[in-house]
């Protein structure tokens, strides 16, 4: 009787300690706003240095996310989060999706959404837990809205 009620206690705690660590990755989350209103995890964007900007843009008959190729080197920069800066400098509208699900599965995977009207700029903050937690390396940037544009990589250097 002892050994069992140990047992089962045990694999309470070990699912309570595998609930709250899966919730624990998800925690911070990604927001969206405008400078002047967004914020993550209490800090508000416009107290954040923009690590990186993407900008939708038209080449002759090619729509494409630009840059084709982002770094940002974690090792240089402070613990604060993330702050991305996203302009639409097309004629129509576009979505920027975030995501390491080309290399993760996991639920708690990175996977943002976004879409932005001709002109608007959104910015995305992203707590550096979540980026190290529930991404790996490398993210990827697309359309999600027009899948035949081209995107782009987000590397991380941690």
């Amino acid at each position: 009787m002892g050994k069992t009620m140990c047992a089962v206690l045990f694999s309470v705690g070990i699912v309570a300690t595998g609930a709250s660590a899966a919730h624990a990755l998800q925690a911070g989350g990604v927001e969206f706003g405008d400078l002047e209103t967004g914020s993550v995890v209490g800090q508000p964007f416009k107290e954040l240095e923009v690590d990186a900007s993407f900008f939708a843009i038209e080449i002759g008959t090619m729509k494409t996310w630009y840059p084709p190729t982002t770094i940002i080197d974690f090792k240089a920069r402070p613990g604060a989060p993330v702050l991305l800066k996203v302009t639409n400098n097309a004629t129509a509208e576009h979505g920027f999706q975030l995501t390491a699900a080309v290399n993760q599965s996991a639920p708690t995977v990175l996977d943002t959404k976004l879409v932005l009207k001709p002109g608007e700029t959104k910015y995305i903050g992203v707590p550096t837990s979540d980026l190290f937690y529930a991404a790996g390396n490398v993210l990827t940037y697309r359309c999600h809205l027009h899948p035949g544009h081209v995107g782009g990589k987000l590397l991380m250097l941690k």
